[in-house]
């Protein structure tokens, strides 16, 4: 059975791995003991040096790497990150999960982007990692992980209050008697087997809960538990008088990684495609878009501003390749400050709010909260990256539903042909406009 430090690096394991590492010194030089763990790594690749970590510093970025491609890049090469399933590299696993929690505790404070990259990395690692054992291996893992979390014995449901705040677990994910949690297979069997008709209860225990609804937990917990030591080291930061060297060197350069990929996957890089992200083009804009633009007259306003133009806008100008790629992102990942955000999309949708008539927010202020809903911030009156992930982002209409539910904003032009989503009008006219401009600034040839 592999270490449980390899799953939960906070652990007693975890921390026993730091006391022995003693300092700092060192993170950032060559590490023969690391590059020969990875290369001894089945079925790793090596085509290059690049690939291989050499130092605590490497390591510790391509953990963030390996999250970044695995979740965005459709020619994602498993290969090359093999090493990060291979038990044999704990001990620099470890040291490089504390190096990143402290440098980017210190450096961008526990609800940044790139804490929500460290917390939501870890999960994703903590589930390929167990689904690289065997089942019987898997399942002692858990239970043995469990055990040393919480009680089986009457669990209320609000040990989870964390964990159900964040959104990390949700409330219907779990099973429930008299307020207490049940997790344990002759516990559920016992108090509900004289309420079950016509099933096996143990059978009906395997199907709602088993082994699944216990990883879920395990994993969440984990990555609560990283937010939570985040927390503490940021606090723990601020009453230092100058921060570590070295950890600020590493927060800069897992910044820099993010905003690398954030380049490499729609947000700020090359304007060369025209379904990477780019200023608006109003001129792009399909007839039903500029409709809602002017200010919705009649009836359907609030659905016109909330439901349809708010997703609009936003995919068009952060993530307007959504369909094509298929990958589920949020703001921040193509919007990092939240700076386009707040001063392109807002403007355009509140100015569209206000010459509705009435003005929307003149009597109904509490929509400005359900268009940060909508945009994926929760029921809240500011955006905050701390808020992200409470609801998701919704994609745009498609023109078929926009005919069903805002009808009056279906006028459609020549160029709606064949067209099933305003988004996808807009990047096609986009392209076309383009190449318009282009041809009209070209001198005419004699």
């Amino acid at each position: 059975m592999v270490s449980v430090a390899f799953i939960n690096p906070l652990s007693d394991d975890g921390k026993q791995i730091v006391r022995e590492m003693g300092s700092l010194e060192g993170v950032s030089d060559i590490n023969e003991e690391l590059i020969d763990a990875v290369i001894q790594t089945k079925s790793q690749e090596i085509s290059d040096d690049d690939v291989v970590p050499q130092t605590y510093f490497d390591f510790a970025l391509r953990r963030i790497e390996w999250y970044i491609k695995k979740k965005n890049d459709k020619k994602f090469n498993y290969k090359k990150y093999t090493f990060l399933l291979n038990d044999n590299i704990l001990k620099f696993d470890v040291i490089a999960f504390y190096l990143l929690c402290q440098a980017i505790a210190i450096k961008f404070g526990p609800n940044s982007r790139e804490s929500r990259v460290m917390v939501e990395s870890q999960g994703e690692l903590i589930e390929n990692r167990l689904g690289e054992l065997s089942k019987a291996d898997r399942k002692d893992l858990v239970t043995l992980m469990l055990n040393s979390l919480i009680s089986y014995s009457s669990i209320k449901w609000t040990f989870f209050e964390d964990l159900l705040s964040s959104r990390k677990l949700n409330l219907q994910d779990l099973i429930l008697d008299n307020g207490e949690i049940i997790l344990d297979k002759e516990e559920f069997v016992e108090r509900f087997s004289d309420r079950i008709e016509h099933r096996d209860p143990g059978k009906m225990f395997d199907l709602m809960i088993g082994d699944r609804i216990k990883e879920l937990i395990l994993i969440r917990m984990i990555m609560q538990n990283t937010e939570n030591y985040m927390q503490t080291v940021h606090e723990k930061s601020g009453r230092e008088i100058e921060p570590n060297p070295v950890l600020l060197e590493l927060a800069d350069k897992v910044s820099d990684v993010l905003s690398a990929s954030a380049q490499s996957y729609g947000y700020g890089g090359s304007f060369a495609s025209d379904t990477k992200a780019s200023p608006l083009n109003p001129k792009a804009f399909p007839p039903c878009v500029k409709k809602v633009l002017e200010g919705m007259k009649s009836g359907g306003r609030n659905d016109a501003i909330i439901l349809f133009l708010t997703p609009f806008i936003s995919y068009a100008r952060l993530y307007p390749s959504v369909f094509s790629e298929n990958i589920s992102k949020r703001v921040s990942d193509v919007d990092p400050n939240l700076a386009a955000l707040q001063n392109e999309i807002l403007p355009m949708i509140f100015g569209a709010a206000d010459r509705c008539n009435p003005p929307l927010f003149e009597d109904q202020p509490q929509e400005k909260v359900n268009i940060n809903a909508k945009m994926g911030f929760g029921m809240h009156e500011t955006l905050e990256l701390k808020d992200e992930g409470e609801t998701i982002w919704y994609t745009p209409m498609s023109c078929e539903k926009v005919k069903i539910h805002l009808p009056s904003l279906c006028k459609p032009d020549a160029d709606c042909k064949k067209i099933g989503n305003p988004l996808t009008y807009y990047n096609r006219k986009k392209r076309m406009v383009k190449k318009e401009e282009s041809q009209n600034e070209s001198p005419n040839e004699s």
